[in-house]
């Protein structure tokens, strides 16, 4: 293939070749690996002719469009708008009308000097030209329909989404003010209490809150909550899920349900012995049993929606408010709703029916004819399931006003996974918006030395352009609902995504760019609108100047203490890191603290396959023996440790002094957040998740050790965290 049509074509598709790797060096995908992606794109490489029709097709439209289908801008007092125009309307008096979000109209002529010409194309033996055109107007921020007329013509030439929005992403008053405030994360699936059933729920989440404000934190960081597969509970991963808009239903305290409160029969099963032998069964174990819980709770789910359904006076008002819930959360709630009972309906059928990749063609898609007609035909299945999102979201919200009513400053902290799975229910009603054949991962990092292909078919830049941005604009507003802050897991997204076809292995990928500002533009609009802070996940391969803008967008920094190290080895102190931060001793993809000291980790990694030699994990093993060390050094030189504290990495085990020592330590940092796992306040041993594997560990599924309720009466634990309190009120002076 000739050079210059594989360029063209990147640069249409903005693939880049050229990336710095996680350790600072220059590296190139190769052409090879280029073209498989290509081809995986749906374009042929192999046809040079193809690629240059695409390209010039694409070119063509780009003109013949007139306006773009979006334009994002940051409030100002005037804006630039590119307008392409045959040639014989360049003289034609124009008139441009502005409808804004609350339906105020603004017209104004656009008169010849307006014009400020950029580019001329010929298309079909007709002149266009583009031109630039300043508009002067007054808008407020937010989601306004901006078009053009031939004047004395009631019929609009052309339209576009016209976004203004802030140039930052909201920060609560304290945190301006420096306030230096911190909260526990957890997996909300790991938590153990006397009460729930066998997985942690939005009861627990209110205990959590509860407890974590009286002893001055100000916030509960959860994992991603969205929805996965009712029909398949095992597939569990909260990063793999099937709608990144809607919620997991199992986080629902059923017994907190108005339907069960109601239900005196139904409370008497659920007292019954029997059904308590259930429930302890699921408690005590040391993992979660997603098969049991899901059969479990959806029985009892569909009982309460049976409940509702009586038509008795009794129900009368509460159905009119989940009818008024379906009405107003639409066509996006069926498009969920409707996905979990076919999934049901195939799986009974036959189980190897697992998503609609598998289903019978015809339902391939939420529009097609064969699905709409089964939505109509099941009303009922359909709207049981519309009835699970709603009794779940009103607890979430429950828990969220609890947080504001006990003066916390974020409450809760909510997590955006990167992508959802490919049997997912997003693609199945959204397949134009999504690269099918390929997913999302990582080239080779420090946590991941093969790379890693996550399995999530990326978002099509050209698509969401030319959606203008919906699809994103979506996923924010839900994500910022019934919170103060959430973080974007892997926010280089923003900027750019590393594509690895399906026939590949992880490192034989490329980066794919995405309009970084106009995603950060909609990202700081919609934190502003729900007063929710934005903290952003950036570990692992970095491009430079991506923090810059980040910093520059009011987005948090993520400063993970094991990763914050100078160039001489030595640890930085958390008393430097900047103050748009978050600061963690660990996270989800993380060893817990005793564990990387003990290097559980890396026995583990060599156990389940993760290093292509044992060269590399002799490396790992020393490279930890010197970071042991040099975090040993730097809690003694911080006098963070007793003075007479073992100084010898390779003689010290970790045990609580140590432990709850690194915690505090980074307490006394600058970063306005501090975020600590409650399974490092419990000194467990065991990760939650192994990057790089699926069924070769059970990820997502370990519980906490304790009980919540035993957490809270542990003096030491209080103590610990009446200590973080006391180490953020000092680091603001």
């Amino acid at each position: 293939m000739i050079r210059s049509s594989l360029d063209m074509f990147m640069e249409l598709k903005a693939i880049d070749p050229n990336f710095v790797d996680a350790w600072g060096k220059p590296a190139v995908v190769s052409e090879e690996n280029i073209k498989n992606l290509i081809n995986k794109m749906g374009h042929d490489t192999s046809d040079e002719t193809q690629l240059q029709n695409h390209y010039h097709e694409q070119e063509r439209l780009h003109w013949l469009s007139l306006l773009p289908p979006v334009t994002v801008a940051q409030q100002a007092d005037s804006y630039i708008i590119d307008i392409c125009l045959p040639i014989d309307f360049v003289t034609d008096a124009l008139i441009y009308q502005i409808t804004t979000e609350d339906k105020k109209q603004i017209k104004q002529n656009i008169v010849a000097t307006d014009f400020d010409l950029v580019a001329v194309n010929e298309i079909s033996e007709i002149e266009f030209q583009c031109y630039q055109v300043a508009l002067k107007v007054d808008l407020p921020q937010g989601y306004h329909l901006l078009e053009v007329f031939e004047k004395g013509n009631e019929e609009a030439l052309t339209s576009m989404s016209f976004i203004i929005t802030p140039s930052a992403c909201f920060t609560p008053k304290a945190m301006q003010e420096g306030k230096k405030i911190w909260g526990s994360s957890v997996q909300l699936y790991c938590i153990k209490s006397e009460n729930n059933w066998g997985i942690g729920d939005f009861s627990d989440l209110k205990v959590l809150l509860q407890k974590t404000a009286d002893h001055g934190g100000d916030f509960i960081g959860l994992n991603p909550i969205h929805a996965l597969f009712p029909a398949q509970p095992n597939n569990a991963s909260p990063y793999s899920p099937s709608s990144r808009k809607w919620l997991n239903v199992l986080y629902t305290d059923l017994t907190n349900v108005a339907e069960f409160k109601s239900d005196q029969a139904l409370q008497s099963t659920v007292n019954s012995p029997e059904f308590n032998d259930k429930l302890s069964s699921l408690r005590d174990s040391q993992w979660v049993d997603y098969q049991g819980v899901t059969e479990l709770k959806l029985a009892i789910l569909r009982t309460l929606f049976s409940t509702l359904n009586k038509g008795d006076k009794n129900t009368e008002k509460r159905l009119s408010a989940f009818n008024e819930y379906v009405a107003l959360k639409g066509d996006a709630l069926l498009q969920q709703a409707a996905y979990d009972a076919l999934q049901f309906k195939f799986l009974a059928e036959d189980e190897s029916l697992w998503g609609w990749p598998v289903w019978p063609e015809a339902f391939h898609a939420y529009q097609s004819e064969a699905s709409q007609t089964w939505i109509e035909d099941n009303k009922q299945e359909v709207l049981f399931w519309c009835y699970c999102q709603w009794v779940t979201e009103l607890q979430l919200e429950e828990a969220d006003q609890l947080a504001k009513s006990l003066g916390m400053t974020l409450g809760i902290y909510r997590d955006l996974a990167v992508g959802v799975g490919k049997g997912s229910s997003e693609i199945w009603a959204n397949h134009s918006v999504y690269c099918e054949e390929i997913s999302v991962g990582a080239p080779p990092d420090i946590l991941g030395p093969l790379g890693q292909s996550w399995g999530l078919p990326p978002m099509s830049p050209d698509q969401l352009y030319k959606s203008a941005y919906q699809p994103f604009i979506e996923l924010l507003q839900s994500n910022m609902s019934h919170c103060g802050a959430l973080r974007i897991d892997h926010v280089m997204a923003l900027l750019r995504l590393w594509w690895v076809p399906d026939n590949a292995t992880a490192e034989a990928g490329a980066y794919i760019y995405y309009p970084v500002q106009d995603l950060l533009n909609l990202l700081a609009l919609e934190s502003q609108r729900n007063q929710c802070l934005v903290i952003g996940e950036d570990l692992g391969t970095v491009p430079e100047g991506i923090d810059v803008l980040l910093e520059e967008a009011g987005v948090y920094s993520y400063k993970v203490f094991f990763f914050e190290q100078a160039d001489d080895g030595g640890y930085i102190s958390p008393a430097h890191y900047k103050n748009q931060a978050m600061a963690a001793l660990s996270t989800h993809d993380m060893p817990t603290i005793k564990g990387y000291w003990h290097c559980d980790d890396l026995y583990l990694g060599k156990e389940l396959g993760l290093y292509p030699d044992a060269e590399a994990l002799a490396v790992l093993m020393e490279n930890r023996v010197y970071c042991k060390q040099q975090i040993l050094n730097s809690l003694h030189g911080h006098d963070s440790l007793p003075v007479a504290y073992n100084r010898d990495a390779t003689q010290t085990g970790m045990d609580q002094t140590l432990n709850f020592a690194l915690q505090t330590h980074l307490a006394k940092g600058t970063s306005a957040l501090l975020s600590l796992q409650l399974e490092d306040f419990l000194e467990m041993e065991v990760p939650v998740n192994v990057p790089g594997t699926s069924d070769e560990y059970r990820n997502w599924q370990r519980k906490l050790s304790h009980n919540i309720e035993q957490i809270f009466d542990n003096e030491q634990i209080k103590t610990l965290l009446d200590n973080l309190t006391t180490a953020r009120n000092e680091a603001v002076k």
